[in-house]
């Protein structure tokens, strides 16, 4: 089945699908910030059920004025600290934050669609947007 999303703006449709036999390319590969706000701070403390002062000492680090998500090192790349290779998938999916909700749709992968094709192949070009 496939599950087909499109965004005004963007040249490209993005099968979600494809996610499942992906190998979680968008949550690994090169280190990165993923950005959480206050309002996703709490929702990924209550979704793990644990205090939100402690899931910030554990899983967060600042960024500046900002959080990210901390990232492991596996070999030669970084994965997410959420990412779960045996299941393929992320361990705080229905809670995970907005950067992560809004991939592969970035303002930044506007202009870099190749780039966006290597690391996702849920990404199908041609839209009725273009």
């Amino acid at each position: 089945m496939s599950y087909l999303m499109k965004k005004e703006g963007f040249s490209y449709t993005f099968d979600s699908s494809a996610c499942a036999s992906c190998g979680g390319r968008c949550c690994t590969g090169e280190s990165g910030y993923i950005y959480v706000n206050k309002s996703e701070i709490e929702d990924i403390s209550n979704f793990l059920n644990i205090n939100t002062k402690d899931f910030v000492k554990k899983y967060l680090y600042r960024e500046g004025f900002k959080y990210s998500i901390k990232e492991r090192k596996v070999g030669d790349s970084y994965e997410c600290i959420f990412y779960d290779a045996t299941t393929n998938g992320c361990r705080v999916y229905e809670a995970r934050p907005i950067q992560c909700r809004t991939f592969p749709f970035w303002d930044y992968f506007k202009t870099r669609i190749d780039e966006l094709q290597l690391e996702c192949p849920g990404v199908i070009l041609g839209s009725d947007d273009d």
